[in-house]
């Protein structure tokens, strides 16, 4: 990086400090470099840090990496405004750090720079950790990860990426092609280390929050307006995900599956979901509320509440997904209790043995049943 020279008058600037670097010409070890943040892009590399101003307005522009050994601290406040499609991403890279420290009156919001605001202007936020995933086809396996090029997984599972409280993301979901674009938040591999709260996906062109592999644990989440599923997990994660509320959703509310290529990859995606409500909405195309697939793994689901669907739960039949339907004969995938709204005429697609794996129940589901749960006041959009 180079330093560029500002008038002292002209804009604020981001300041990052380097104490194993010297890549400027400052007289110093400190290697402070100033960054317009007009043009809000590039990466900090090993050893540097850097800090927002929340009373500036960040116009992200292309990529913005933060390696492993480096720091990002968004303090609450901080807007970031985004243009030019996949080009434009936030990524934290393995032994990265990204601190977001927002509140439930002024939470940090990453979204649209465009006049026009609509799903799929720019990428996305993702996260990239070392702790375990199945993707490698064997524990300690690492991967790349679908967008942006990174490296995740291993066998920290205890590794941290930071902490992230009251953030909004917003108007994401650019897509490379039609199988191939960013979610509101993608976890690859992220560790139980890692603090993840109070988080919202507004208006994502793909999925809401996507979890790949992993432990890290999540809770008061929530998925508005997701133009694929809403929330999904996958490839071995293993972690809690807690108080979470989902409306207008394309399709599944909940997506959770084991391994794509292989239903009976280890480790085995080991989900406890509690407190969730799932609406479906105004969005048009459906599936169900919660599909399980690819294997599914290990679903303890406790206080579900689901509405606004035809169906509940979608297992695909044996045929098509034998380690699913085994998982359910096992007991390994419960819920107790769920509720079904009075829209759902089908509760549960699956035809096999086991016939006490729901028990139907009157659930507040995220806290206010099918309303919005007090939690979500002040930091949250679109309701």
């Amino acid at each position: 990086m180079k330093n560029l020279l500002l008038s002292a008058l002209a804009i604020a600037v981001l300041t990052f400090t380097s104490c194993s670097r010297d890549e400027d010409s400052n007289d110093n070890n400190n290697n402070t470099v100033t960054i317009n943040p007009a043009d809000f892009k590039g990466e900090l590399l090993s050893g540097q840090s850097a800090t927002l101003d929340a009373t500036q307005v960040y116009n992200l522009t292309g990529s913005f990496i933060v390696r492993g050994g480096a720091t990002l601290t968004i303090p609450a406040g901080t807007r970031i405004e985004a243009t030019g499609g996949t080009a434009s991403y936030i990524a934290i890279a393995q032994d990265g750090l990204l601190y977001v420290n927002g509140t439930s009156t002024n939470p940090v919001v990453m979204t649209s720079g465009n006049a026009v605001k609509a799903t799929g202007d720019w990428g996305g936020l993702v996260i990239c950790g070392r702790a375990n995933t199945n993707k490698g086809g064997s524990t300690g396996q690492t991967a790349t990860s679908e967008v942006g090029d990174l490296t995740y997984g291993g066998t920290e599972n205890t590794d941290s990426s930071g902490v992230i409280r009251y953030l909004r993301v917003e108007y994401t979901g650019a897509a490379f092609n039609a199988t191939k674009e960013f979610n509101g938040v993608s976890l690859f591999g992220v560790g139980s280390g890692t603090v993840f709260e109070y988080v919202q996906a507004y208006k994502s062109g793909d999925d809401g929050i996507e979890f790949f592999g992993g432990n890290v644990n999540a809770k008061y989440l929530i998925a508005l307006h997701s133009e694929d599923d809403a929330i999904d997990f996958a490839d071995g994660y293993s972690g809690t995900l807690e108080n979470v509320f989902i409306k207008d959703v394309a399709k599944a509310g909940v997506e959770g599956s084991n391994n794509g290529d292989n239903g009976a990859a280890t480790p085995t995606t080991d989900a406890t979901l509690k407190n969730f409500t799932i609406i479906k909405g105004s969005l048009a195309g459906s599936e169900h509320g919660m599909f399980m697939k690819e294997g599914s793994g290990k679903w303890d689901c406790q206080n579900i509440y689901i509405d606004g669907f035809t169906k509940g739960l979608k297992i695909n039949s044996s045929t098509v997904d034998p380690s699913s339907n085994t998982n359910v004969d096992n007991g390994f995938i419960t819920f107790n209790p769920i509720y079904f709204g009075a829209t759902i005429t089908t509760n549960s697609e699956y035809a096999g043995t086991n016939t006490t794996y729901l028990t139907v129940g009157s659930n507040t589901g995220a806290g206010n049943s099918g309303n919005t749960p007090s939690w979500t006041t002040g930091w949250t959009t679109g309701f």
